[in-house]
């Protein structure tokens, strides 16, 4: 019988055999590419981001309504997120918290750190460490800053940058479109997988005391891209509905009509916003645009009318339609 203590080496030396038959599991490094940026008229602040990684919005975006904006990424330390919004609550510029983050890290990796920061006035700083996974840099221009590391090369935050500057419109739409020009010319060089965007102002969200505008998410897909300007344009669908509904609650029917005609065009297929359009179009005193809304409405819904009778019944503003006789008639003609 053999000593349990050669029986225990044996057993310990079988499982260094049986191991090093496989590759050594080494932790994945968060590497992206990403714009933090500010919007001077609207005050709103936000992140987007890309990268072969698996749920890349679980680690990189930060952002606090009237504070910043943050992108913590490469050799992530996540704490530079909170950190950095704690210190711009303060009052110290985006370059001041840049300095205070790198100052106070004891953290291991320090030298393969990459971020990006924009304050509430709209000063921008991207830093990329020297030891970054290449190819790592950025650029940063009024009110944003772009960065990325395992890259095709510095023509990515270039052209971010450039996408970001000449994009009308929105936050949001100059986010996904300077993402979009990221991947464009060559983007994450090891391929696509998550996406990620979050957009904050004082209370600009859904709902009451939502200071979120939008925080979308794509976690695992082939083509990250597609997935996040579908969840893109349904979030800024349901945030001009709430927008309008809440506008029309104070009797600011011009202004909800056309906060619902950019919930209709942001979501084209679905039967309410072309339903809740028509109704403060008709509000308005429009009835042929009224009218149109309704039958685009009716044709996504085969239930569109028992929709219609349940919101008149709702919303008493919307009642006096029913007694207009001739609208009504051509709504629903008596062989409908």
């Amino acid at each position: 019988m053999k000593h349990p203590l050669i029986l225990s080496l044996l057993l310990v030396l079988s499982c260094f055999a049986v191991a090093g038959d496989h590759s050594p599991v080494r932790p994945q490094k968060v590497s992206t590419f990403s714009i933090v940026a500010r919007d001077p008229a609207t005050g709103q602040m936000g992140i987007a981001v890309a990268s072969r990684y698996f749920s890349v919005g679980s680690v990189v975006p930060w952002a606090e309504a009237n504070v910043g904006a943050v992108a913590t990424q490469a050799d992530v330390n996540v704490g530079y997120g909170p950190k950095a919004l704690e210190l711009l609550r303060l009052g110290l510029t985006a370059q001041e918290v840049a300095d205070r983050l790198l100052a106070e890290d004891t953290f291991p990796g320090k030298d393969g750190r990459q971020f990006g920061i924009v304050d509430a006035k709209g000063n921008a700083v991207t830093y990329t460490a020297p030891h970054a996974p290449n190819w790592a840099g950025g650029q940063k221009g009024s009110n944003w800053a772009a960065q990325g590391n395992i890259l095709a090369g510095p023509q990515v935050p270039e052209a971010m940058g450039k996408a970001f500057d000449a994009t009308q419109g929105e936050l949001a739409e100059k986010l996904y479109a300077a993402l979009k020009a990221g991947d464009s010319v060559g983007g994450d060089k090891r391929g696509r997988q998550s996406a990620s965007m979050l957009i904050v102002c004082k209370e600009c969200g859904r709902n009451t005391n939502n200071d979120r505008y939008l925080y979308i998410n794509v976690d695992d897909n082939p083509d990250p891209f597609k997935e996040l300007r579908r969840l893109l344009d349904a979030a800024l669908a349901n945030n001009y509905g709430d927008q309008a509904y809440k506008l029309f609650e104070i009797k600011k029917i011009t202004e909800a009509r056309k906060a619902a005609e950019k919930a209709a065009n942001y979501s084209p297929t679905n039967s309410d916003s072309h339903m809740d359009l028509g109704f403060f179009d008709y509000l308005a005193g429009d009835k042929k645009a009224a009218l149109e809304e309704f039958e685009k409405a009716k044709k996504l819904d085969p239930n569109f009318r028992q929709q219609w009778e349940a919101e008149v019944s709702f919303e008493k503003d919307f009642a006096p339609i029913k007694e207009d006789k001739e609208f009504m008639n051509k709504l629903f003609p008596e062989h409908d």
